[in-house]
């Protein structure tokens, strides 16, 4: 008897700790959050979007007052087209806001930071954001830093050269 309650305790702890891990990739992921609050729907076009997701953050001052809700490439512009659906409790984004693709933490998660501007008119369904800002590839700041290392002229090259460094 004494073997079945203690089997009974251990399968009862292991339900627990599966249902707690759940709960917790629930939390971590933002799947839980924010799906019933009434939002309307704008567009921002990017030349890059550089590992953003769906349901990525959208954020102004640092708070979350939306999510990413779909990605398509523009077959028109040749961009990326991003959907964001921000609470309609935030309705006094001016429509000369400026959106950009911004990295939090070390694992690199992609959001979407919003900065107002001082229009008086106000973005709702259907607008379009005019002003954006891609993501920096750290792949492409790389890419750049070595190849004008490599067309940089040495001062012993100029000196050689017949060529003042400082022309």
């Amino acid at each position: 008897m004494r073997t079945r309650s203690l089997e009974l305790a251990v399968g009862t702890f292991l339900v627990a700790a599966v249902l707690a891990l759940f709960f917790l990739a629930i939390k971590v992921s933002g799947l839980g959050d924010e799906t019933s609050k009434p939002s309307y729907r704008v567009y921002a076009h990017f030349q890059n979007i550089g590992g953003l997701t769906l349901r990525a953050k959208v954020t102004m001052a640092g708070v979350t007052i939306g999510r990413v809700t779909n990605i398509e490439l523009d077959h028109k512009r040749l961009n990326a087209k991003v959907t964001l659906d921000i609470h309609k409790d935030v309705n006094e984004i001016s429509t000369d806001v400026v959106a950009s693709i911004l990295t939090a933490g070390l694992l690199g998660e992609k959001y979407i930071g919003l900065v107002p501007g001082a229009d008086d008119t106000y973005l709702k369904e259907g607008d379009e954001i005019e002003q954006t800002q891609s993501s920096l590839v750290l792949e492409d700041l790389i890419g750049k830093f070595l190849f004008n290392k490599a067309t940089e002229q040495k001062p012993a090259e100029a000196a050689t050269t017949g060529k003042d460094e400082f022309q």
